[in-house]
């Protein structure tokens, strides 16, 4: 999973391109994307913190407040899920993301198959029969 982040204080279109040449700019390397056949899903995420909250579980019962941005003041505006044969394979699609505005970082992060947890577990048949049911597996 590919995880773009942007601080506070960068956001998207922060830079001299325009909004139509950054679409242009992502749609094309969403493209790349397909074509090499690894992608799995996206989403871009809204920036505005009027439709996001924060829930933090550090007292009980858990507080929500506004966010997104917490207290990290980074915001994460969008994925992409790959299916892809390395790390080194995920790092290089990373870089070649068109995210030229300053402060905003790619995080790469593996996703945990069912397969990867307690297989005798009644919640993880559930959930496996879930998966099943809904066509992730």
């Amino acid at each position: 999973m590919l995880i773009m982040r942007s601080s506070g204080e960068s956001a998207p279109g922060g830079d001299a391109t325009s909004y139509e040449d950054s679409i242009e700019t992502m749609s094309r390397y969403n493209e790349e994307l397909v074509a090499a056949g690894v992608l799995v899903a996206m989403e871009g995420l809204s920036d505005d913190p009027a439709e996001s909250v924060v829930v933090d579980y550090a007292q009980t019962p858990p507080v929500a407040t506004d966010g997104p941005y917490g207290e990290a003041k980074e915001l994460f505006g969008g994925y992409w899920i790959l299916d892809v044969g390395s790390q080194a394979e995920a790092v290089e699609w990373a870089r070649r993301a068109p995210l030229s505005w300053p402060g905003v970082k790619v995080e790469i992060r593996r996703i945990a198959t069912i397969d990867e947890f307690p297989q005798d577990n009644p919640w993880i048949q559930r959930e496996r029969a879930w998966r099943e049911a809904t066509g992730q597996l």
